[in-house]
């Protein structure tokens, strides 16, 4: 299998992935040393699986095939979207219509793409909810407690939707309607195997959220309830699944408010595995969108740094590995063509696929990675930017251009992720 695997360590007969001194140890069947690793981004991998709408198993085979072949065994993938559909700015088909009432083909499609996974000795990230819209996540569990439809931030501005997310960590019916999904997902048994998601080694991880924010807005000060929401939902899912890992999804600094004293906090929980950090040097003004130049590469790479190392101590006061889980660059000219270059991309993708590298020989914290994110065999709509019903899944999001931040299989960028995924 092509990892990054460290040496000297002692033999482990854990079924399952889990952190020991520190570092990350696969299942025995896999190995027996210290975990480090590149992988990617894949949300669509359920969709693509099932029967029903969006399915696409041969696709799904395809993709797998070739994420394995350069090297790339540990995907993060979303669960499920929520709500109904027809909703601006939001993927479709979804996990849940309406609250504990699901669509049997995703699921299916979620019992599938384990099995094939787990065929491959890959691994998936598997995260239940979202803070943003484009699976529904908080906002729609705030809308099905009763409150008004959320603002789109396409339509109403980035600003409006945060000023309303704050009603989600002061409103205990939504947080319970997601106690219920997440008894209900961690619970299943799969359909094809017979076995408890429990006691399927496929699983890398449960995460609660991608990138869960308290939002907090002067005085609605969330972040004491935030994380007190983090430390309950992760104490459910060790009560239901003692076997697996459990990460927050949290970015880090900029998902805590840019207060390191609850990035610290979030990540001590004992059921808490491991710590994350996203990193968008374009979303985050360190690159310019427009004509983006090697001036903007060099901070970004330089902006990056620093991101990281503000996190290091704290993963290792607290003796837990971090993992890179989020990081993207757009292609050069911020251009959503695939026949466009990826020179800058390339470049900043080799910086931190190099401080996994340089983690891995040093046996450091930093056990891994994952890009945003594959968009694979995809060929995206030339006639629009944004994904319409029927187009191809990509790495990027309904919200999102398509193309803005997909790794396409014909990228230069895929002979650097070759490069280090088999050192």
């Amino acid at each position: 299998m092509l990892t990054f695997l460290g040496c000297n360590s002692p033999d482990t007969r854990s079924a399952y992935w889990h952190v020991r001194d520190g570092q990350i140890y696969p299942p025995a069947s896999i190995g027996s040393e210290p975990y480090y690793f590149i992988g990617a981004n894949f949300w669509y991998g359920v969709i693509l699986a099932s029967e029903g709408e969006g399915g696409d198993r041969e696709r799904l085979h395809r993709e797998l095939d070739a994420l394995q072949a350069i090297g790339l065994n540990n995907l993060r993938i979303l669960v499920g979207a929520d709500g109904p559909a027809g909703t601006h700015s939001k993927v479709e088909p979804t996990l849940q219509k309406a609250p504990g009432e699901y669509d049997e083909n995703l699921l299916r499609g979620l019992d599938y793409l384990m099995v094939e996974l787990g065929r491959r000795n890959m691994s998936a990230v598997l995260y239940l909810n979202n803070a943003w819209e484009w699976s529904g996540g908080f906002g729609q569990y705030l809308m099905w407690s009763g409150e008004p439809p959320y603002p789109i931030p396409l339509i109403d501005g980035g600003n409006a939707y945060m000023e309303y997310m704050v009603r989600f960590q002061r409103n205990e019916e939504a947080k319970a309607l997601f106690r219920e999904y997440v008894k209900d997902i961690v619970s299943r048994t799969n359909t094809i195997t017979g076995r408890p998601y429990s006691e399927d080694p496929a699983i890398f991880s449960w995460q609660i959220c991608n990138e869960p924010r308290p939002f907090s807005s002067g005085e609605n000060d969330n972040r004491s309830l935030f994380a007190e929401w983090i430390k309950e939902t992760a104490q459910l899912i060790r009560s239901i699944d003692p076997n697996h890992m459990i990460s927050t999804g949290s970015e880090g600094k900029y998902g805590c408010e840019s207060d390191m004293v609850l990035v610290e906090l979030i990540h001590s929980y004992p059921e808490i595995d491991y710590v994350n950090i996203h990193i968008w040097p374009t979303n985050w003004g360190w690159s310019s969108r427009i004509n983006p130049t090697e001036e903007d590469l060099e901070r970004s790479i330089s902006k990056s740094q620093e991101y990281v190392d503000e996190h290091l101590p704290i993963a290792s006061r607290l003796g837990k590995p971090i993992i890179i889980e989020e990081f993207g660059y757009p292609r050069d000219g911020y251009s959503f063509s695939k026949e466009s270059t990826t020179e800058h991309r390339d470049a900043y993708y080799e910086f931190i696929f190099g401080q996994v590298e340089q983690s891995r020989l040093s046996g450091g914290v930093i056990a891994g990675c994952n890009f945003w994110g594959w968009g694979g065999f995809a060929e995206p709509s030339p006639d629009r930017d944004y994904w319409q019903k029927g187009d191809p899944y990509t790495a990027d999001p309904a919200q999102e251009p398509q193309g803005l931040y997909s790794l396409f299989h014909g990228d230069s960028t895929v002979e650097i992720i070759r490069k280090y995924s088999t050192i």
